[in-house]
């Protein structure tokens, strides 16, 4: 059994499909790609039983048959071979050989049978959003998932659509970050993914492509259709928070500020504070200024910008790593912060409108 295809579309599915791969796993099948051949075409899949990814390359082939690779040896071997086509030869006992012009391997396959079938996933809606939008919406919002699986709920984003509206949302137990645009296509739904298989959907989705990402779930796993590649997730199960209800609705304390320099402004607070030097950033938002002091084991900042401030003066502390990711997910020149007190929620917004919402909860300042 054999075919041949151009060697760049292989890379370029190789190099996709081995995010589905297990990288370390007691079963050996999980660290490879599996390889279906059918008539005028390759399939591979990866799948590490959380994710998985499947595509289709066009190839010279006219037999019908399967078996798997381990992904690393694949991946270096045919990246490394001379030509611009590969050829792949195997026999009925798995001796493959991947030849290119001038290179030859010879290696061993797995049986395809030891290879766990992807989730079947039955769906008549399919949802439709451009890739464009669901990328920033994804990258603006992904940073505040949590990181802990002590709450697997939360190690995910939620996906909501209703009234015209499609949010994505992600938090922990200190913030949490809201996308939403007008959609009034979509239709209902209401759906965790996990983080990791978004991380790698962004990598799939492209700004300047014409046709939409399409997704389908049945409850259990989703499905999006992107760019000749299927990416398989199992969603998370429970109850996500009822983000609506932790949004301030008004403030006593609105500044409007330049991002670029609060972002300078916390990259320079962050040289003195590591795991061992801890301490947050001071701000006091008065008489046309944001003054910053932090000090560390390390040493001592005294910072100042310019903020358009309105309402009560205040005095506030920041986690400087919760507000630098916040500030570099932003995708606006000015950002708008509202807040009510010292100790409650920090709320940060574009100057218009409100396309994204961000809370940070506040540290309680000694002294």
């Amino acid at each position: 059994m054999k075919f041949q295809c151009n060697k760049n579309d292989l890379c370029n599915a190789i190099a996709h499909v081995s995010k589905g791969v297990s990288q370390k796993s007691t079963i050996a099948a999980l660290e490879g790609i599996c390889i279906q051949m059918e008539p005028n075409a390759v399939v591979l899949t990866g799948y590490d039983l959380e994710i998985g990814i499947r595509t289709r390359v066009n190839a010279v082939c006219s037999d019908a048959f399967s078996f798997v690779l381990n992904a690393r040896l694949f991946s270096e071997m045919t990246r490394r071979l001379t030509g611009e086509e590969v050829e792949f030869e195997i026999d009925e006992t798995l001796n493959a050989r991947i030849a290119s012009e001038h290179t030859e391997y010879r290696i061993s396959a797995m049986s395809a049978e030891e290879f766990p079938a992807l989730p079947v996933v039955e769906s008549t809606a399919r949802t439709a959003v451009p890739q464009q939008l669901l990328r920033s919406m994804i990258q603006e919002s992904s940073f505040a998932a949590s990181v802990k699986e002590d709450k697997p709920i939360l190690t995910g984003e939620l996906f909501e659509a209703g009234e015209g509206m499609l949010h994505i949302v992600a938090m922990d137990r200190y913030r949490l970050a809201l996308r939403q645009e007008k959609a009034a296509d979509l239709g209902s739904f209401r759906f965790v993914v996990p983080k990791k298989a978004l991380s790698e959907l962004i990598m799939l989705l492209k700004d300047d492509a014409e046709q939409p990402c399409e997704f389908y779930t049945n409850g259990k796993h989703i499905v999006f259709s992107v760019n000749g590649f299927e990416l398989f997730a199992r969603l998370l199960e429970g109850q996500f928070h009822n983000f609506r209800s932790s949004i301030p609705a008004d403030c006593k304390t609105e500044v409007v500020m330049n991002t670029r320099d609060m972002i300078g402004c916390a990259e320079r607070c962050a040289l003195l504070i590591n795991e061992k030097n801890k301490a947050p950033m001071r701000c006091v938002f008065a008489d046309g200024f944001m003054e910053i002091s932090c000090k560390t084991g390390i040493g001592v900042i005294n910072d100042r910008i310019p903020a358009d401030i309105s309402g009560e003066s205040l005095t506030i502390g920041f986690s400087n790593k919760y507000l630098l990711e916040a500030l570099r997910a932003c995708d606006c020149d000015k950002i708008r912060i509202q807040m009510s007190g010292s100790n409650k929620v920090i709320k940060l917004m574009p100057p218009e409108g409100e396309s994204f919402v961000y809370l940070i909860m506040p540290i309680q300042l000694k002294g």
